[in-house]
């Protein structure tokens, strides 16, 4: 068995967007936590795993993707 996290810390609203993104995405495959943090922050965890390395990697690299357009496309909507 092997494991894998992710962290992400920010705002509330947009740990919310990004937790969308991915919620689709075979949730059996991965749990998430939110956080709260003392500033007032987050703190997003998406936690994998998988029986092997690459079926780790494969999760994590779509679940990274996934993040990625989300953090972007709110980055443009933001500007």
């Amino acid at each position: 068995m092997a494991s894998c996290e992710a962290r992400w810390v920010g705002e509330r609203e947009r740990a919310h967007a990004l937790l969308s993104a991915i919620e689709a995405d075979d949730p059996e495959m991965f749990t998430t936590e939110l956080n709260e943090l003392e500033d007032g922050q987050v703190e997003l965890v998406v936690k994998v795993e998988g029986n092997s390395i690459p079926a780790l990697q494969s999760t994590m690299d779509d679940l990274l993707a996934c993040l990625a357009v989300a953090e972007a496309s709110l980055d443009v909507i933001h500007d």
